[in-house]
C-alpha cells in the first residue's frame, strides 16, 4: 500500500466483498486522515454497512487490503474490534439497567482497567450531562440523552477511531445538532470519526465525503468540492404556485434530466440552464402556472447526490445497450 500508516487512520485499496455472484462492495480505495470527520453517503443497499462491517473486523473481505488504526483488516480483525469505537442507531444499551449500570457493563466489555474505570465513568456522565441521572433507568431517558450515553459507552476505552452508523436516526434536530457538537470536540482531540448518514445537512458537517452507489465509490471530496465541481449537470431553481403539480409539467420539458421538489421550489438538472430557463417558463405559463424566479443556483449536496447517481445509471444503461 502506498499510504503512510502513520498519517492515516483508515486506508483501503481495492476493497471488495462478494456474496456468491453478488458484488456488494466493488474495489473501493480511500484514505481517512487521523482526526478527520469522514462521511460515507449512499442509498440503502449501496454497500455502506458492508464496508463498515469489514472495517470493524466483523466481516472478512473477499478481495483487496486495508488498515484501521494501523491494524490489518484481514489478519488482525480481533485486535481491530478492541481498538475502535462503534455506535449505530441500534446500539444496544440495556433499558432495564440504570445509566451507571450500563456504563459499568460496557466498561467490562471493553476491558477498561480497574484503575481507569472511575475516571472514565465520570467522563461519560459529564460528557452526556447525566450526572444527576446516573441512577435513572436507561429506558426512561429521552432519545437525545440515550444517544449521548451510547456515544459515551462506545468511547469508554478511548479508541482513536470511531465508527458511527446512522447514529442520529430518530432523534430531534436539536439533539442532532448537540450530538454533532460532541463529534467536533472529539475530532479536535484527535479522534478519527467515520460516519454514515442519510441526512444531507449532516454531510455538510464532515471534512470529506465519499459517495457509494451499487458497491462502487463514485465520488470523493470535501462538501465544497462536491458542490463546486463534481457534477456535470447545472441546477435550475423554479419558484411557482402549485409546485407539486408544476413538477410533472417541468419534468417533461426538453433538456430536463431530473426534477425534484425542494420545499416550495423545484430543482431541475440540465446540461444548459441558460437555454432551458425560457423554455421552462413558457411551458409552465402555458399550463396555467404563475411563475416567479427561474434561476441557475449552486447545487446543494442533495442535488449533487441525485446528479451523480443519475449519471451512473445513464452510463450503466448505455453500457448494457452497447453490449446488447
Amino acid at each position: 500500500m502506498n499510504a503512510a500508516p502513520g498519517r492515516f487512520a483508515v486506508t483501503l485499496r481495492d476493497l471488495e466483498r462478494r456474496f456468491g455472484d453478488f458484488v456488494a462492495v466493488n474495489r473501493i480505495s480511500l484514505d481517512v486522515r487521523q482526526g478527520e470527520i469522514f462521511g460515507f453517503l449512499g442509498p440503502n443497499g449501496a454497500g455502506k454497512s458492508t464496508t463498515i462491517r469489514m472495517l470493524c473486523g466483523l466481516l472478512e473481505p473477499s478481495g483487496g487490503q486495508g488498515t484501521v488504526a494501523g491494524l490489518d483488516i484481514r489478519t488482525q480483525r480481533e485486535e481491530i474490534k478492541r481498538s475502535i469505537g462503534y455506535m449505530s442507531q441500534k446500539f444496544s444499551l440495556y433499558d432495564d439497567l440504570t445509566v451507571e449500570e450500563n456504563i459499568d457493563f460496557f466498561s467490562g466489555i471493553y476491558r477498561v482497567s480497574k484503575e481507569k474505570k472511575a475516571e472514565r465513568k465520570t467522563w461519560v456522565l459529564d460528557m452526556a450531562h447525566l450526572q444527576e441521572h446516573r441512577r435513572t433507568l436507561t429506558g426512561l431517558l429521552p432519545g437525545g440523552w440515550k444517544q449521548r450515553l451510547s456515544l459515551g459507552c462506545a468511547l469508554l476505552h478511548e479508541p482513536r477511531v470511531l465508527f458511527l452508523d446512522e447514529p442520529t436516526s430518530g432523534v430531534d434536530p436539536l439533539s442532532r445538532r448537540s450530538f454533532w457538537d460532541l463529534i467536533y470536540q472529539l475530532a479536535g482531540e484527535g479522534v478519527t470519526v467515520f460516519v454514515t448518514t442519510h441526512y444531507m445537512e449532516e454531510a455538510e458537517y464532515c471534512d470529506r465525503l465519499g459517495l457509494i452507489y451499487r458497491g462502487e465509490l463514485v465520488a470523493l471530496g470535501t462538501p465544497g468540492e462536491m458542490k463546486g465541481g463534481l457534477m456535470t449537470d447545472q441546477v435550475l431553481r423554479v419558484s411557482c404556485d402549485r409546485s407539486h403539480e408544476a413538477l410533472g409539467v417541468a419534468a417533461t420539458v426538453d433538456g430536463v434530466r431530473d426534477a425534484a421538489l425542494f420545499g416550495r421550489d423545484i430543482h431541475l438538472m440540465t446540461e444548459d440552464a441558460e437555454a432551458l430557463a425560457p423554455r421552462l417558463r413558457q411551458a409552465l405559463e402555458a399550463a396555467g402556472f404563475q411563475v416567479g424566479a427561474v434561476e441557475r443556483i449552486t447545487p446543494s449536496l442533495e442535488d449533487v447526490f441525485v446528479s451523480l447517481i443519475e449519471a451512473r445509471d445513464r452510463a450503466d444503461g448505455a453500457q448494457k445497450e452497447f453490449k446488447a
